[in-house]
């Protein structure tokens, strides 16, 4: 196997040769900026026990609708967290748009972190939690009014509050699966960072990838590493920031 050095001249190559990159990331993206995953040892799934529910059933459509002063209990706690900034790998893909090499980036997440960094391509197929609505009348309101009432109402209507995240049991925003998938298929390289490609139907979206080379960047192994073309098991935010010196 070829040894680091090795493997970022050849990631510079890559990158030098592509004009039409999209980056596929997960949770991994933004560990380094001191969020939370959800499945490693040390993630929400692994660790929130002090809702005596489990982090994954809290945060289904079902439960929501029935117990919505403990999801926001657990929303507050674990996705508005204050002082979050963008790390390396958010400033790195941010450049690479800007250079003009980078078409697009798909994310899991829902932090909002790379277009705080710059980047303007970004498709949130899990949603944002930059974003909260009325479920009845559609009113928008900021987190602010979603920090200070212990469930949120509208003011308008009276109806809850929701953040703009895709729940389990919800199905993936069409406009924005159709604008992911179509980055992908235009792709002409694919570079995949922090993320297991175990959650679906979010993984299957590199099924689409017509191109030659694939691009790893993960702490972990992944079910799919024997796709890669290249695969780093690194930090991310140091990798792109070596393969853009």
């Amino acid at each position: 196997m070829q040894n680091y050095e090795q493997r970022i001249e050849k990631l510079k190559e890559l990158i030098n040769k592509s004009e039409k990159i999209v980056f596929f990331g997960g949770a991994g993206v933004s560990t380094e900026s001191g969020v939370k995953d959800y499945r490693s040892e040390d993630g929400l799934y692994n660790t929130v026990k002090e809702f005596g529910v489990r982090p994954e059933t809290i945060l289904s459509h079902s439960f929501f609708i029935k117990n919505p002063d403990i999801f926001y209990d657990f929303y507050r706690k674990y996705f508005l967290q204050e002082n979050i900034k963008p790390n390396a790998a958010h400033y790195a893909l941010s450049d690479l748009e800007k250079m003009g090499n980078l078409s697009a980036v798909i994310t899991q997440n829902i932090d909002g972190l790379h277009q705080l960094a710059g980047s303007e391509k970004v498709f949130e197929i899990h949603g944002t939690a930059k974003v909260h609505y009325c479920m009845g009348c559609g009113e928008k309101y900021d987190k602010y009014k979603i920090l200070n009432e212990k469930v949120p109402i509208c003011d308008k209507c009276g109806d809850i509050i929701r953040p703009k995240v895709t729940l389990y049991e919800e199905a993936l925003d069409d406009e924005v699966t159709e604008g992911a998938i179509e980055a992908i298929l235009n792709a002409d390289l694919l570079i995949i960072g922090g993320t297991s490609l175990t959650v679906y139907p979010a993984a299957a979206f590199i099924r689409y990838y017509k191109g030659k080379n694939i691009v790893l960047i993960n702490r972990s192994e992944t079910p799919l590493d024997y796709k890669m073309s290249l695969i780093f098991h690194e930090s991310i935010g140091r990798v792109l920031t070596d393969a853009l010196k």
